[in-house]
């Protein structure tokens, strides 16, 4: 009754490939033991021990498997210890759930922040050297150790972006 309740679809929709199928696999072994149930259930489940005596010479075997089968209970499991494994991994599952919903809301808090900053920054036409040297500290560390070594000019950078000249 519960696994009519779920929306396997969208529970599919937001899980690893990895975890789907193990959720499928448990689902079609769900299918499979309540086919198996209902179809037991319609088995006659009464046995003619009458008949067996007019059929067997020897009375005795059909007089004991009738004991037998009166005297059958069922074996009963405590499965106190089976529940609380259970309990335990679904609380793992939640916790790390939990921790995992924490991250993510912090980066997508992170990368609102980094989008206000990309919606509200000048364009790049209107930015200073003083601003980019702001910026990224390092840049003019880097900039002043080319100059001393008399390098003026990027590895890489002519071939992607070309050669700029001003004219007059």
């Amino acid at each position: 009754m519960a696994a009519r309740k779920v929306d396997f679809s969208k529970l599919t929709a937001t899980l690893r490939p990895e975890t789907v199928a193990s959720v499928n696999a448990f689902r079609r072994r769900h299918a499979d033991l309540v086919k198996q149930i209902s179809e037991l259930r319609e088995q006659s489940t009464t046995i003619n021990f009458e008949g067996y005596r007019s059929i067997l010479s020897n009375k005795k075997v059909v007089n004991d498997a009738e004991k037998a089968f009166a005297a059958f209970r069922p074996a009963s499991y405590d499965l106190k210890e089976q529940m609380r494994v259970i309990e335990a991994q679904e609380a793992k599952a939640v916790a790390a759930a939990e921790t995992t919903e924490r991250r993510i809301s912090q980066e997508l808090v992170e990368l609102k922040e980094l989008l206000v900053h990309i919606e509200t920054a000048r364009p790049v036409d209107q930015l200073t050297v003083d601003d980019v040297v702001k910026a990224v500290p390092e840049i003019d560390g880097i900039v002043e150790k080319m100059a001393k070594r008399g390098q003026w000019r990027l590895p890489g950078y002519y071939e992607k972006f070309g050669e700029f000249k001003v004219g007059f």
